[in-house]
């Protein structure tokens, strides 16, 4: 996993001049005083990402976190843009409770990677295991869940819960298959607790539904729809899935949590601890109790943006002040790759809010 010492000379951190941008991109950003962009390898492979990066805004309520990913357009990722002024720039929603619950992240790893990753996350009781990759199989995917679910047991009882996620990997008949057989390998724990876009289609999603019972859960159909209310007019779900910096922030998550009549559960767009704070106190703040939350993803970065890490105890995530890792921080360099892709990115973002 690496000691401190090499996670943090593994961070880029760089202080870009919010006076140097153009007009429209200021006048975005108003209220904002200071802009980071960072760059931070990852520990292990996830959704094809090796290197996460983003950016930071600082205003009257702390840093706030904008880090859409690549294959995201201007105009997508302009929500993600809204999100970090949100947090920036307005008060943090009134918490309803102190802490959430967080599921364990199991990345496609090996069976006994992954027993490892539960036994070093003892305190989750909830697993989520990507399957359904490029770099997989089923009959890896399957040793994968098993895997955990026999491991959750030995730690957490019958408390153990295990969830997949397979990224709208599969078409209709693909999906009846994998589910069944996932399902059947994760008896040690009862059975899937759901299972997290297994099509891509909403309309999919609605048939698969009606056609086997393990429980679905909309992500990508919610974050990424024009109308992410369809899913719940279909009943093409048992659970949706929340990313608050994709969704626009708090106030437009709160709202949208509203509409959905289904379970929520509040999960990470692999930031850093800065936007896994807000989508935790965004958590804290909803009506009904979250279910175990996917936002204890911090582990994946080989490194963080923060002095501290966001807290965690005992498999659940408190939010608390978090402060920049100031030692980490040099000038932009005028010729970095890094920082004017992402000040380019900026500007493309700003023209779409």
């Amino acid at each position: 996993m690496g000691d401190i010492g090499s996670a943090s000379s593994a961070v880029r951190l760089h202080e870009l001049s919010v006076d140097s941008l153009p007009a429209k991109t200021r006048m975005v950003l108003e209220g904002i005083d200071r802009l980071l962009v960072y760059s931070i390898p990852m520990r292990l492979r996830f959704r094809n990402i090796e290197v996460r990066e983003g950016l930071l805004l600082h205003g009257e309520y702390g840093w706030g976190e904008c880090a859409p990913f690549w294959d995201y357009d201007p105009r997508e990722s302009s929500t993600w843009l809204a999100s970090a002024l949100e947090a920036a720039r307005v008060a943090a929603p009134r918490p309803r409770r102190e802490k959430v619950p967080l599921n364990v992240t199991i990345p496609v790893i090996s069976a006994e990677d992954a027993r490892r990753r539960v036994f070093d996350n003892p305190g989750c009781a909830t697993a989520k295991v990507k399957v359904a990759d490029a770099r997989s199989d089923l009959e890896r995917d399957c040793q994968r869940v098993q895997a955990v679910a026999e491991t959750l047991v030995e730690l957490h009882g019958s408390s153990a819960k295990v969830r997949v996620d397979a990224n709208g990997a599969w078409d209709r008949e693909t999906a009846l298959t994998w589910i069944a057989r996932l399902n059947r390998v994760a008896q040690a724990v009862g059975g899937l607790e759901y299972v997290e876009q297994p099509c891509m289609a909403v309309e999919d999603l609605a048939w698969l539904r009606r056609k086997q019972d393990v429980p679905l859960a909309a992500d990508e159909s919610i974050r990424r729809a024009e109308d992410p209310l369809k899913v719940a007019r279909l009943e093409a779900a048992d659970v949706a899935v929340i990313k608050v910096e994709p969704l626009g922030g708090a106030g437009a998550v709160l709202q949208l949590a509203e509409e959905l009549p289904m379970p929520l559960v509040i999960s990470s767009a692999l930031e850093t601890s800065f936007g896994l704070d807000y989508a935790a106190r965004v958590a804290c703040a909803l009506d009904q109790e979250p279910r175990a939350c996917g936002l204890g993803t911090a582990s994946l970065l080989n490194g963080d943006t923060a002095v501290s890490p966001v807290r965690v105890v005992d498999g659940n995530m408190i939010p608390t002040d978090l402060a920049v890792n100031e030692s980490l921080i040099t000038p932009s360099a005028p010729d970095s790759q890094l920082c004017e892709s992402w000040v380019n990115r900026l500007n493309a973002m700003a023209s779409h809010r």
